[in-house]
C-alpha cells in the first residue's frame, strides 16, 4: 500500500499541542486607536491563532495518515494485527471532531469579543477559551498517543510491490530461512540460534538482468490455528496468504532447529492443503547432500549449499517433490506468477 510509505508527520501528544498552541498565541501583540482597542485586538489575534493552530495540526494529522479499509488483502490485515484498524479509525475521527470543535469556538469567542466594550469580558472570553480549548486538545490525549505509536509501527512495514512477482520462504524456525535469504537477495535479516529469529517480514530482492523478483522472509511459523498464533506468527500467515507467487518451504532434518521431522512435515502438509494453488519448492537445510529419495533440493551446512541453491534458482532447476504443484524451480514459478492476474 503506496499510502503507508507516504511522509507522516511527528504525532505531538496533548500536552506538547497545548505547549504549541498557547506559546504561539502568547507571542501576538496589536496596537490600537486605544487601550480598549488594543486589548480587543490582541486578543481577537490570540484566539485566532491558538484556535488555528490547534485545529490545523488535528486536521493534519487527520489528512496525512493513510486511509485504511477493512479488506482481504496483505497490507489491510496487517495493519489490523498490528495497530488495529478500528480503534485507527476512531482515533483519526476523534482528532476530526477536535478539530472542528476548535475551529467553532475559536468563531464563538471572535464573536463574543467583538461584541463587548467591556476590558474585563475581554479577558474572561479569551481565558474560557483557552480554557475550553486546552480541555479539548486533552480529550484526545490518548487518541494522538495511540497515532504516534501507529506511525512507528507503519515505519516498520515493509514496502511490497504487488507488480513484482513474490516468493516466500517458510518453516518452522531455525531451520535456515534467515540465511538463505541472505545469499540469495539484498536481505539481511539477523541470524541467531534461538526461536523466532526474524522478528517481522524482511523483504530482499533479486535481479536477473531485466527481470526482478521478491523474497519474503517471514517470522517461524508454529503448527497452530491462527486464531492461537501471536502477532509475529500471525505476520507470517499474512504474508503466505495475500503475498505468495511461489513457496519455498524449508525443513531441517537434522532437527536441531528444535522440532522433529514429524511435526515439520506434518506443518508442510497443512500448508500444502491449504495453498493449493500455491507452487510449492521444498528444500532441506543443514544437512550434506544425501538422497532420501524424496525428490527434495539439500542445502550443505556450508555456504557452497546456499549458492548452489541461489544458482539452481536463477536456472529454474531446483526440484520439487512428488505431487508438488507447479513447476520445478523458484525462478520457473515466479515467471508463471508474473502472467497470473494479481489478486492482491
Amino acid at each position: 500500500m503506496d499510502a503507508l510509505n507516504t511522509k507522516i508527520p511527528t504525532v505531538l501528544s496533548a500536552e506538547e499541542l497545548a505547549d504549541k498552541v498557547f506559546k504561539r498565541a502568547a507571542k501576538i501583540s496589536k496596537n490600537g486607536s486605544d487601550a480598549l482597542d488594543t486589548r480587543k485586538k490582541t486578543a481577537l489575534a490570540r484566539v485566532t491563532a491558538a484556535g488555528d493552530v490547534a485545529s490545523a495540526t488535528l486536521y493534519g494529522y487527520v489528512q496525512k495518515f493513510p486511509r485504511i479499509e477493512k479488506s482481504e488483502d496483505f497490507f489491510p490485515e496487517l495493519v489490523d494485527v498490528i495497530v488495529g484498524i478500528d480503534r485507527y479509525k476512531k482515533a483519526l475521527g476523534a482528532l476530526n471532531w477536535a478539530a472542528g470543535r476548535a475551529d467553532m469556538l475559536k468563531n464563538q469567542a471572535l464573536g463574543e469579543i467583538r461584541r463587548t466594550k467591556d476590558p474585563g469580558r475581554i479577558e474572561a472570553v479569551r481565558k474560557g477559551f483557552y480554557g475550553r480549548l486546552g480541555s479539548y486538545m486533552e480529550q484526545v490525549a490518548p487518541d494522538l498517543l495511540f497515532l504516534q505509536e501507529a506511525k512507528n509501527k507503519f515505519r516498520q512495514l515493509p514496502y511490497i510491490d504487488p507488480g513484482v512477482p513474490t516468493a516466500v520462504i517458510a518453516g518452522f524456525p531455525n531451520v535456515g530461512k534467515s540465511s538463505l535469504v541472505t545469499y540469495i537477495s539484498t536481505a539481511d535479516p539477523q541470524i541467531a540460534p534461538y526461536p523466532f529469529t526474524t522478528k517481522g517480514i524482511t523483504v530482499g530482492h533479486i535481479e536477473d538482468g531485466w527481470r526482478k523478483y521478491q523474497i519474503v522472509d517471514t517470522p517461524g511459523l508454529l503448527d497452530r490455528d491462527f486464531e492461537e498464533r501471536n502477532d509475529i506468527e500471525k505476520q507470517a500467515v499474512l504474508a503466505l496468504r495475500y503475498l505468495t507467487d511461489v513457496m519455498v518451504f524449508m525443513l531441517d532434518p537434522s532437527e536441531t532447529c528444535g522440532y522433529e521431522m514429524g511435526r515439520q512435515e506434518r506443518l508442510l502438509a497443512n500448508i500444502t492443503a491449504n495453498f493449493p494453488s500455491v507452487p510449492m519448492v521444498v528444500v532441506e537445510s543443514k544437512k550434506d547432500v544425501l538422497d532420501r529419495g524424496n525428490g527434495t533440493e539439500r542445502l550443505r551446512r556450508h555456504r557452497g549449499g546456499m549458492e548452489e541453491f541461489r544458482d539452481s534458482s536463477s536456472r529454474g532447476s531446483a526440484r520439487c517433490p512428488s505431487g508438488a504443484r507447479g513447476r520445478a524451480g523458484g525462478e520457473a514459478a515466479l515467471d508463471g506468477a508474473r502472467s497470473r492476474p494479481a489478486t492482491r
